[in-house]
């Protein structure tokens, strides 16, 4: 049996609150049953306990917090960080700290979960002023994690290598590869290419002894192939890359829906071919992959989707379940001092340097 976890969870934050969050227990244990999983529920008790009633989930599953106090969708993270003590979020956070629960959900406020979470859990890296955001990409070959997309606007050399270390634990805990690769997005895969933190992290990753499987420079099209099992990029460019992404994602489901409604003909052969557009559907659907895991912090923290559905909130659960029964944070952790013993090491000297010492 696995071991016993206990998530706590925003039952507020969101666009829908305790429907979506406890509907998506439902829809957690409808796929993986009683697996020692419980769970604590921060927010208004008695629509908590109407869900849980209506749902017909045990009572033995749950403990419920009771708070009146709300971060709204709209609150800026400065005004949540000062207020939001003892709002439902807070408080889900608050019981990774104390160490009552493995890792905390919410589907409320990216900034406010961002701050607040840095506020109470701390960085576990000196070098990063933010988290990371990954996403799981849908590729050609299954999934890719994709980070940082959207967190650090700005990342040097050492912050890029944080987050192939972290992607690396990730993919390794969540989607079950067990020596991912990792590419470093460029504008081109030739190694002069790119700007110096791009050709510096490369520099890192191939020569600093860190562990990891790294392939080299990937561009923007290996993202969809699946070239590479962790891409690392700043969260510019890969918040554009993946906004990008869902733009083409719509606007293909657009133009296909169109062409398969534009007639009694088209619409018999999308009759014929349900099956397999169904399995496409699956494939792209974002509750599917829902949940991304707020990396580089002091506990485990993940963000769902404010509009998810209570099956991608459920999908935003077992990833918590999982980096929490995962040893995430102890590999995360040793190569990351790893990381630091590098950086801290004088730069050798290149050799027409040697060459004139020598003289």
């Amino acid at each position: 049996m696995p071991s016993p976890v206990l998530i706590s969870l925003d039952a507020m934050g969101g666009d829908h609150g305790p429907p979506v969050v406890v509907g998506g227990i439902a829809e957690y244990r409808k796929r993986h049953g009683g697996d020692g999983v419980r769970f604590l529920l921060n927010g208004d008790e008695a629509a908590i306990r109407a869900e849980i009633t209506r749902c017909g989930l045990p009572d033995d599953l749950f403990e419920v917090r009771h708070t009146d106090k709300v971060v709204s969708m709209d609150e800026k993270p400065a005004t949540a960080m000062r207020r939001g003590k003892g709002s439902s979020l807070w408080n889900a956070i608050e019981a990774v700290k104390t160490g009552e629960a493995a890792a905390v959900v919410s589907a409320g406020n990216t900034g406010a979960l961002m701050a607040i979470s840095k506020l109470i859990l701390r960085m576990s890296a000196p070098g990063l002023e933010r988290p990371a955001i990954v996403a799981s990409w849908p590729t050609k070959r299954g999934v890719t994690a994709v980070l940082d997309v959207g967190a650090n606007v700005e990342s040097d050399a050492a912050q890029l290598v944080e987050f192939a270390i972290m992607g690396e634990a990730f993919m390794t805990a969540v989607h079950g590869v067990a020596r991912p690769t990792v590419g470093v997005l460029n504008v081109g895969s030739e190694d002069m290419k790119g700007h110096e933190e791009v050709r510096e992290a490369a520099r890192l990753l191939r020569e600093g002894g860190l562990g990891l499987s790294y392939h080299g420079f990937v561009e923007g099209d290996d993202i969809a192939k699946g070239t590479v099992d962790v891409v690392v990029t700043d969260g510019f460019t890969g918040n554009i890359a993946l906004k990008t992404a869902e733009g083409v994602a719509k606007f293909i489901g657009g133009l296909t829906r169109d062409a398969l409604t534009s007639s009694l003909l088209a619409k018999a052969g999308a009759a014929l071919a349900y099956a397999a557009l169904k399995r496409m559907s699956a494939r792209i659907d974002p509750n599917a992959i829902n949940g991304g895991p707020l990396l580089g912090l002091n506990g485990i923290v993940v963000k769902s989707h404010g509009g998810a559905t209570p099956d991608g909130f459920g999908a935003a659960i077992r990833i918590a379940v999982d980096l929490a029964r995962s040893d995430y944070m102890t590999k995360v952790g040793a190569k990351l001092q790893r990381l630091t013993t590098v950086l801290e090491q004088p730069p050798a000297p290149d050799a027409d340097t040697a060459k004139e010492s020598s003289q």
